[in-house]
């Protein structure tokens, strides 16, 4: 397999692995909010409980450390899948300044110092650069710019946190426009403090010659000839006249490579380290720990002489320090620059022979090193060649050993929050004491039901007795709507007949008009019953009621008392207390709190029925030839009085129906909730559901606690559910 096909297969092999960590990274958000819902409830618990047993073993649980973990072990999977989801391998070149560096990356791009600056004075690139091959297309570069608060959090906070120069800007105007504050007395005269504030004040002074690309969109495309523009800090004769590069997060230039045998690689330039810019060595660490597979570290020796400083170690250790899960010996190479004698600087290949063989003195592992002069297009042709063939050989190990680790780590992790999940468990006790409650609340439920049944029974024999007497608020009000009647008999005078006479044409029409008024009106006196029907029922429901609350003790359940009590209780019922039947116990209470007593439905029927003689269709009391208006009101006097004498005779029978009625609904009511077949059954269940109301004093504070513990177990659950193998498992 050519090496350009071998890449094409490591990336297309890392894709499905990308897919796997984001699954896992959801995962573990959902394990995060579980697992500090679950510490919430036991914060929440240490306040209220009063067991100091349990109180201990609460405060022994430990979820902040676990919670910790598993915010470090997102951020390992954001890398990796980072490294996962790239279209590229990329190789990393890192160096101080001056070692040559930059021309390397020229060698090996075929870009020249217009686009990668290099230079013997003081730092040149600015800009962290990736380079992408394509030989398709001519060079040109995509350009991202800090955005307003990225620039003020990522670059300009940190001087002020470092340096204690006061509250960090919030906005650009603050930062243009306010003098920088001096260095604090302590750092004063402090050679790198005050390096670092020259760099701050670079950022404050030049302010206007970059702060329109901070609200520039990004990318930015640019030819090939702006490039330095933005990624330089000073012209090729070295003017230092470019400030673009500070308000640039990164630059991406794609260019075609003199070694076209790369397949998808790409180079990431990062800044000469050894500037006293504060952050540097914190973008160095995240670049290589997210966006880089392989490094390489180019030092040049000098002719003169030279040896590994403590700045060296000190880069290794940095470098080493960005993935802790694959060690940088396996992934990074050591170019030692060599000059030529004809160059500028001399000949240096004494001291890159002498610094290449004392390399382990400093306990400095690399996968291989080499002495490569950088200038030269064979030589870093041969290097690259020798890199890209590491890459093609290692590559899917080395993922492999990178994504084993940071998967064990998540397994350990699983398994330390299976450990403090264990002592949650057990944190309350296997059970709460006195929990088997069953046998009280049957005896107390038996002493329930037989004083219920007791009660209802005494008021239905009750209600029995007086079935057959008058309701007495219904008579009261039949014989206030009779005498009513009979005094306002609606009746008109003499001269009101007269008066109809004259405008309906004629005695005859003015008796049948006046026929339907009077029928109307001693129709409507009878309306008044209703109000004693409705008042009567809803005594007896109230004695239902007193016998529920007294003998039932439902009083806690519902306020309300009467239909209202009947009704919230029915509510309260489930629809099933026996799997897979409708509850005869809801059906029961429905049945009572919906029955009513009308005059509509009781009585209006019987009362019309003799209203008929007042209708002029069915009237037998007819006008003689030869009327008069004293015969008119004569004729509706006699057809009220016998109408009224009808409705009274009708209505005395009617007396005691209200008391039948009642009776019959409350014997109803009996039935369905005391004698229907599994019913009995049905007040156990839904008692049961409702113990601590009922029977407050036995049950309320032993049913708290066995909610707590099973909430506390419940939330337990839900963080065992999402704390899974499966779950967390992105490679086999």
């Amino acid at each position: 397999m050519k090496r350009t096909e071998q890449i094409v297969s490591i990336l297309s092999q890392r894709r499905p692995l990308a897919e796997q960590i984001q699954t896992v990274e959801v995962n573990l958000q959902n394990l995060a909010a579980t697992l500090g819902h679950l510490d919430e409830r036991r914060r929440t618990l240490l306040s209220k409980l009063e067991d100091s047993s349990a109180c201990g073993s609460l405060r022994e649980i430990d979820f902040t450390t676990v919670q910790e973990e598993i915010k470090r072990e997102a951020q390992s999977l954001d890398k990796l899948k980072a490294r996962f989801t790239r279209n590229t391998l990329n190789i990393g070149v890192v160096g101080r300044a001056r070692q040559g560096k930059s021309r390397l990356l020229q060698s090996l791009t075929g870009l020249s110092s217009s686009e990668i600056p290099d230079g013997d004075r003081q730092h040149c690139t600015g800009v962290r650069s990736t380079i992408h091959h394509n030989s398709d297309i001519k060079p040109y570069g995509d350009v991202w710019f800090y955005t307003e608060f990225s620039f003020l959090e990522e670059v300009i906070a940190p001087y002020y946190e470092k340096l204690k120069l006061g509250a960090k800007p919030t906005n650009l105007e603050t930062f243009a426009r306010q003098p920088l504050l001096p260095l604090p007395k302590d750092v004063q005269g402090r050679a790198v403090e005050g390096a670092m504030y020259e760099h701050l004040k670079k950022y404050h002074t030049n302010f206007d010659q970059y702060s329109a690309l901070l609200k520039a969109p990004s990318p930015k495309r640019i030819a090939r000839e702006q490039i330095r523009e933005y990624v330089a800090q000073d012209t090729p004769d070295g003017q230092r006249i470019y400030f673009n590069y500070l308000a640039v997060r990164e630059v991406k230039i794609t260019c075609n490579f003199p070694n076209q045998d790369v397949g998808q690689i790409a180079l990431v330039d990062m800044p000469g380290l050894g500037d006293t810019g504060i952050g540097d060595t914190e973008r160095l660490v995240k670049t290589l720990g997210q966006d880089v597979d392989v490094v390489l570290f180019v030092r040049m020796p000098k002719p003169t002489g030279d040896y590994w400083a403590d700045y060296d170690v000190q880069l290794y250790d940095t470098a080493q320090g960005a993935l802790i899960d694959l060690p940088i010996s396996l992934w990074s190479f050591l170019v030692l620059n060599r000059t030529a004698p004809g160059s500028k600087y001399g000949d240096n290949w004494g001291n890159c022979q002498e610094l290449n063989e004392s390399l382990k003195e400093k306990h400095i592992e690399v996968a291989g090193q080499l002495i490569t002069n950088c200038a030269d297009l064979q030589e870093t042709s041969s290097l690259l060649d020798l890199i890209l063939n590491y890459m093609a050989e290692e590559i899917n190990t080395l993922d492999r050993k990178y994504a084993s680790a940071c998967q064990e780590r998540i397994l350990d992790l699983h398994r330390s929050i299976e450990i403090e999940l264990s002592k949650a468990r057990m944190a309350l006790g296997d059970s709460v004491q006195g929990e088997d409650w069953f046998p009280l609340f049957l005896q107390l439920f038996e002493q329930l039901w037989d004083n219920l049944a007791s009660g209802l029974d005494d008021l239905l024999d009750e209600l029995r007795e007086q079935k057959d007497f008058p309701d007495m608020d219904f008579k009261q009000k039949v014989d206030e709507a009779l005498n009513t009647a009979k005094e306002d008999t609606g009746i008109p005078s003499l001269e009101a007949i007269e008066k109809k006479d004259s405008g309906l044409g004629g005695l005859p029409n003015a008796y049948y008009a006046y026929m339907n008024e009077v029928r109307a009106h001693l129709s409507q006196q009878f309306l008044l019953v209703d109000e004693a029907l409705k008042r009567g029922l809803e005594r007896v429901k109230s004695q239902v009621t007193s016998v529920l609350v007294g003998e039932g003790k439902l009083g806690t359940l519902a306020e309300e008392r009467g239909t209202e009590f009947l009704r919230v209780i029915a509510n309260q019922i489930p629809q099933q207390l026996i799997p897979g039947q409708s509850s005869r116990l809801k059906h029961g209470f429905h049945i009572l709190a919906d029955f009513t007593l009308s005059y509509r439905g009781l009585i209006q029927h019987r009362i019309r029925q003799h209203l008929d003689d007042l209708t002029p269709n069915t009237t037998e009391l007819q006008l003689s030839d030869s009327p008069t208006v004293q015969e008119v009101a004569d004729c509706l006097n006699t057809l009220h009085s016998e109408a009224l004498y009808k409705c009274r005779t009708a209505l005395d029978d009617l007396l005691a129906e209200p008391s039948q009625a009642a009776f019959a609904i409350v014997e109803e009511f009996c039935d369905r909730v005391l004698r229907a077949e599994g019913v009995k059954m049905e007040w156990q269940i839904f008692l049961q559901s409702v113990r601590s109301e009922v029977w407050n004093d036995h049950f309320k504070a032993l049913d708290e606690k066995t909610r707590t513990r099973t909430e506390w177990l419940s939330t337990i659950q839900q963080v065992a559910e999402a704390n899974t193998h499966e779950n967390l498992k992105f490679i086999n």
